[in-house]
């Protein structure tokens, strides 16, 4: 069965008369500038992770089929840095009260890098790949660019998140049928302690 994704592609491929890997490794490039750029924004500015994973984020597209932008839905997941906590407070009086959403910077990272990192960007990866839409080696240097440039570059971004995805050998999976497994609801207590997370090799990490 062919994805959404590989019609958009082909599609573009086919108006463009471009080879479908050029189109493909252009489209996801736009994507991480569209979506996931804006995203590590509010962490840099506001010290706010979502929790935007694929079913999370809805994609804008263009008439053409480019990616245009990205749409964040389902409030109940975004953790505040606890090392932000005076800041955000400056700019909304008792915000997080009573939502417990404040969380420690280090639960807060492992959270980012998964839903940002793992779910949404190497799962668009794996999405590519096995779709024969190109080659995920390919997508996986575009990505440690794309992260090196937004860590380092002329208009980086005051996130964690970018250095941590580049630099650590291993990172933290949530491990969904083991959550349930244990018993566990996510809808049910502190936001640190709601779903069982493993170790996994960063395949970014070189």
């Amino acid at each position: 069965m062919r994805s959404r994704l590989a019609e958009v592609v082909t599609r573009l491929a086919g108006r463009t008369g471009r080879p479908r890997g050029v189109v493909a490794a252009e489209w996801f490039l736009r994507y991480l500038e569209q979506v996931v750029r804006p995203v590590l924004w509010l962490d840099s500015e506001a010290g706010i992770a979502l929790e935007a994973h694929q079913q999370n984020t809805l994609l804008l597209l263009d008439a053409d089929g480019w990616p245009m932008g990205g749409r964040y839905r389902d409030n109940q997941g975004y953790y505040f840095r606890e090392s932000r906590r005076a800041d955000l407070d400056a700019r909304l009086p008792g915000i997080g009260e009573h939502s417990d959403t404040f969380v420690s910077d280090e639960v807060t990272d492992e959270r980012f890098a998964y839903y940002l990192g793992i779910n949404n960007v190497l799962g668009l990866i794996g999405a590519f790949g096995s779709q024969g839409l190109a080659d995920e080696r390919l997508l996986l240097a575009a990505f440690r660019r794309f992260l090196t440039d937004v860590a380092a570059g002329p208009a980086r971004l005051d996130s964690p998140l970018p250095a941590l995805l580049l630099d650590s050998p291993v990172l933290r999976c949530k491990a969904n049928l083991l959550t349930r497994l244990n018993g566990l609801d996510e809808l049910v207590g502190p936001v640190d302690t709601q779903s069982v997370y493993v170790t996994i090799a960063n395949p970014l990490h070189r």
